[in-house]
């Protein structure tokens, strides 16, 4: 089972600054909306988004049935049945997903030191 494609999505205070930034780094801009203040920057598989007044923290991303450029990949784990083995496995869900739900859903949960991780499907 994998949980997809990982990222790191990092609570920035000034986008415009962010952006510069990983642009040295050899980022590009992959997706999102400045508008919206938020920007996903990718250089080869990795990726990072850039939230400017979303969350307080950064949070460990991963979205199940997605790849590196965002396209399908299949056969895939359903985010429900990752929450359904975690919970199982005695971890603790904040945010659930509605199990007998289909498509795109998001859950959340902490790592033991606090550390925000969100499992987000978007297909």
């Amino acid at each position: 089972m994998s949980l997809g494609q990982f990222s790191i999505s990092l609570a920035v205070k000034d986008l415009d600054a962010s952006r510069a930034f990983y642009e040295k780094l050899g980022f590009t801009v992959f997706g999102g909306n400045a508008e919206h203040h938020y920007l996903i920057m990718k250089q080869g598989p990795t990726l990072i988004g850039l939230f400017q007044g979303m969350f307080e923290k950064n949070i460990l991303t991963f979205n199940p049935g997605w790849d590196a450029d965002a396209q399908n990949v299949d056969p895939f784990t359903d985010v429900r049945k990752w929450q359904r083995r975690l919970k199982d496995a005695g971890l603790e869900v904040l945010e659930e997903a509605d199990e007998a739900g289909s498509g795109p859903a998001f859950f959340t949960l902490q790592d033991p030191d606090g550390n925000p991780i969100l499992v987000d499907q978007h297909r």
